[in-house]
């Protein structure tokens, strides 16, 4: 892995436009993209899969978090999930993930997220919202701070997943 000088994207002075909450945000999104580009891009199909001492694979965390930022932005915009959404949540632990395809997915989603996230830069962050299907009262600002908690959560346990199957090499293949 090659160590960056660059600090972290919220010391960098980006994004000034942006309101505070969202910006952390946008920069923990940022974060996420760079540190799993960094610690997981390239592992082989097999090592993305590999389940060390049945964990979760790296390919589910990545998958995990695409999806469930959509999800959660859904419900930022007031929105409940359609049934895309839904069978995407059903296939996220499914095996046989390709690294261009889980990196591309990523990708996407945090290109979306960004546009997303700024568009709701005017909404209260104190607007009522709700989530699930038991529509769990929260606020606007909790979504949004909670996609970013999660996020870094599974990128994490991505990171820390991909340094065991390394580790571990074909022992755990």
């Amino acid at each position: 892995m090659t160590q960056t000088t660059q600090p972290e994207p919220w010391l960098r002075g980006t994004l000034p436009e942006v309101r505070v909450v969202h910006r952390a945000v946008l920069h923990a999104l940022e974060l996420a993209d760079e540190d799993l580009e960094r610690w997981c891009r390239n592992l082989s199909a097999q090592e993305l899969n590999a389940r060390p001492g049945g964990v979760a694979p790296v390919a589910f965390h990545i998958r995990h978090i695409a999806r469930s930022i959509d999800r959660l932005l859904s419900y930022a915009e007031g929105r409940q999930l359609n049934e895309e959404q839904l069978m995407a949540l059903r296939e996220e632990m499914d095996a046989g993930a390709q690294g261009d395809e889980v990196f591309a997915e990523m990708a996407a989603t945090f290109e979306d997220a960004r546009r997303r996230i700024r568009a709701l830069a005017g909404t209260d962050l104190e607007a009522p919202r709700t989530v699930g299907r038991q529509a769990r009262p929260t606020r606007l600002g909790g979504l949004l701070v909670h996609i970013a908690d999660h996020t870094q959560r599974h990128v994490g346990q991505a990171i820390t997943t991909a340094k065991i199957v390394r580790a571990l090499g074909a022992q755990v293949l």
